[in-house]
């Protein structure tokens, strides 16, 4: 991944603060010089990325004079030109959204819904739409639902992307975890989108509905399911069932077409290569499935991995194996290596861990390793 520096640089803001400076909206000072933006480029060493992008969205309120109709004038000006675009509009579009919420006229907040509809091509608004949210969640979603029928994917996605419940590296919007059925019409009006990224976009927001409202996830993929209106439906609803699948979620499993395991799939293992893993090797291991049975078994096989805490208590961690139809008398035989080395996103503790293999939400064959770090 980008470090913050590649993401937004000294040399971004700089090369924002000329593209501003080059633009005629009408109402600008011709005394502007966005001098607060060209500041801000020498402060951003030791920040993180949403700490730079707060500060160079202070500076741009500084230098346009916390004025909501000055900030839409001169940033609809500059997208007239094509290098306003890139990593330089995320703290353009929040400095839309503080603007515009801020604003003491009424339609400053619709027409700052439509500037990040305008901006979202360049490089997507999702994360200053929570800021609209977090203010009038229903005013906002109002003008969200009407983005669904937008002619440009990028709009459509933001409709998706922008009204998460669990958006990474977004602020959070309390009221869509409370009630995450206000955004499912969203989806709805999007599941079958014609573009892939957006539909993308529609089965990760209702994974995020499955973690707070599993039965809500759930009868929303079984409406789409039932409808069926795209041959594309599938593959969405598979996506957005991905978590509860892994939580052997019965309803959802059942909605994937898997059914608990017959008493005639017989599943061996797993069987470890070895039982002593280090920080920068990997877990070895197999597992067979053999159909004993008269007719074909649809299987999702998964392997949980029950982690050391820092406290000497274990954690389970559901991996994906495969998915796949096995026919009356097939055999199959999957071997995986699971990689130990650091991660950012994980800690790895020394002591006892366990495998286990998952075959359509139930669990067998666990085995015992030690990480020796």
């Amino acid at each position: 991944m980008p470090t913050a520096d590649e993401l937004i640089s000294a040399a971004t803001v700089r090369q924002l603060a000329r593209v501003l400076g080059a633009t005629t909206a009408p109402g600008t000072r011709g005394s502007t010089r966005w001098s607060a933006v060209r500041a801000s480029a020498e402060t951003l060493g030791p920040l993180g990325l949403s700490q730079r992008t707060r500060a160079v969205r202070d500076a741009l309120v500084q230098d346009l004079s916390a004025s909501y109709r000055t900030a839409a004038d001169v940033f609809r000006a500059a997208l007239a030109d094509p290098e306003f675009s890139g990593w330089m509009i995320w703290p353009v579009s929040e400095a839309v959204a503080v603007l515009g919420v801020d604003s003491d006229r009424a339609a400053d907040f619709e027409d700052g819904l439509a500037l990040l509809a305008a901006l979202t091509p360049r490089l997507t608004s999702e994360f200053a739409l929570r800021t609209f949210l977090n203010a009038d969640i229903g005013r906002t979603l109002r003008t969200v639902g009407a983005w669904t029928a937008s002619d440009d994917p990028s709009v459509r996605r933001l409709a998706s992307e922008g009204t998460r419940p669990r958006l990474p590296w977004a602020k959070q919007v309390p009221e869509l975890r409370l009630r995450p059925s206000v955004t499912v019409p969203i989806l709805d009006a999007l599941h079958t989108d014609a573009d892939e990224v957006v539909r993308r976009s529609v089965a990760n927001h209702l994974n995020d509905i499955s973690r707070l409202d599993p039965a809500l996830a759930v009868s929303t993929a079984r409406g789409w399911s039932e409808r069926a209106a795209a041959a594309s439906t599938p593959a969405v609803v598979r996506h957005a069932m991905r978590t509860l699948v892994k939580q052997a979620d019965p309803a959802a499993l059942g909605l994937l077409g898997f059914a608990p395991p017959p008493d005639d799939l017989v599943v061996t293992g797993p069987t470890l290569r070895g039982t002593k893993v280090t920080e920068d090797d990997a877990l070895a291991f197999g597992v067979h499935l053999t159909n004993e049975g008269p007719l074909p078994v649809r299987l999702a096989v998964d392997y949980v991995v029950h982690y050391v805490k820092a406290n000497g208590s274990t954690a389970p961690r559901v991996f994906k194996l495969t998915t796949r139809t096995l026919a009356a008398g097939e055999r199959l035989v999957l071997e995986r290596r699971h990689s130990f080395r650091p991660i950012t996103t994980r800690r790895h503790y020394p002591g006892e861990h366990a495998l286990e293999i998952q075959v359509n939400g139930r669990r067998s064959g666990r085995a015992t390793f030690v990480v020796d770090l």
